[in-house]
């Protein structure tokens, strides 16, 4: 991989602001520039690439833009400020010999308390009693019986069994024993306790079902119309992956014809929602801002795993949540072609 020699200290590039604790620890070691607040779509697109121009390394929290490595081969290292990589134009990162990498595992928990949190909020209807209250209405509580109903013995059903999928496994069913079960890739990775189901048998088993893929190819659009019709009528469907994953009309259709009961959506096809969405205003639907994975402890611990994660790139380490390792052989299999030219005149990092 070709890079430039580093000056005394490193330029790391941030598209927004990091933990004030990551920060501090970037600091100690390299400059740093942020892109700055309050720009369209697409100034920010500009800014970013003009201040590409002097950064050494890149800490992503945004969509980048396709062909934002197009004339941009030596940067040290691109890292995601989280878990997904639809963020960042990896393949084009990978043709330059660009790392990427991201934080595996760090909010976790943070989004597995989240799902938690929907759960509780659609099983005890917090939302339509909070607003009775508020009406004056006391004599709400005589519906709660009929409206509302326990986790314990539920079946909570998961696609995608990452860290995120593991971690809502541990707290369903060790502290609220609910029965489990799982769509994955890999259904022979899955704990004995976990059933292993059909897209399909999913829907029509679970009382929760709690997205949690990652975005691909294969996962976009994967929860259509055809799959929503083998839900319990009585079932909630919870994102905490990505919005595609979801066909947003076709599950508003299936909420306004009561095929499915309720939705709790941290995540959209399009962010931010737009104003026309047809989930904005339904009633059987809780809408967040893409914040399941952001709290105090969460935000602190990405980023100082973010930072850690660049620093070490730019040493010319290879940590092991890099995502694009073949780069590294396609590296060494230029230098065998080149060696018998005697004309090596840049560094391969190892």
């Amino acid at each position: 991989m070709m890079h430039r020699l580093l000056k005394t200290r490193p330029t790391i590039l941030l598209t927004d602001p990091i933990h004030a604790d990551a920060r501090a620890r970037l600091a100690t070691e390299a400059n740093i520039l942020v892109l700055p607040d309050g720009l369209s779509c697409e100034e920010s697109d500009e800014a970013l690439r003009t201040l590409l121009t002097d950064a050494d390394g890149l800490i992503v929290r945004r969509q980048l833009p396709e062909n934002l490595f197009d004339a941009r081969s030596l940067l040290c290292g691109v890292v995601m400020h989280g878990v997904g990589l639809d963020f960042i134009p990896v393949k084009h990162a990978s043709a330059l010999q660009i790392p990427v990498a991201n934080c595996p595992a760090a909010n976790a928990n943070a989004v597995a308390e989240y799902a938690f949190a929907a759960m509780f909020a659609m099983s005890r209807q917090l939302a339509q009693f909070d607003h009775e209250v508020r009406q004056g209405n006391w004599q709400s509580r005589q519906a709660a019986a009929a409206k509302t109903f326990d986790l314990r013995g539920r079946t909570l059903g998961v696609i995608g069994y990452g860290a995120i999928g593991r971690r809502i496994g541990e707290i369903a069913t060790r502290g609220f024993s609910m029965n489990m079960v799982a769509y994955t890739a890999t259904p022979s990775r899955l704990p004995p306790h976990v059933g292993a189901h059909s897209l399909e048998e999913l829907f029509a088993t679970s009382d929760f079902l709690v997205v949690a893929c990652p975005l691909t190819p294969q996962t976009r659009g994967m929860v259509d119309k055809h799959i929503i019709a083998h839900a319990k009528r009585d079932a909630v469907l919870i994102n905490v992956g990505r919005g595609p994953v979801i066909c947003e009309d076709d599950l508003a259709s299936a909420l306004t014809a009561g095929t499915i009961s309720g939705a709790v959506l941290d995540v959209f096809e399009l962010e931010p929602l737009p104003v026309d969405s047809r989930l904005r205003n339904h009633p059987r639907v809780l809408l967040t801002p893409h914040l399941a994975g952001i709290t105090q402890d969460s935000e602190r611990a990405i980023g100082i795993f973010a930072v850690d994660t660049m620093l070490a790139l730019i040493r010319g380490e290879r940590p092991d949540n890099i995502v694009n390792k073949e780069i590294f052989l396609a590296a060494r299999s230029n230098l065998v072609e080149m060696e018998p030219l005697g004309s090596a005149s840049f560094h391969i990092e190892e």
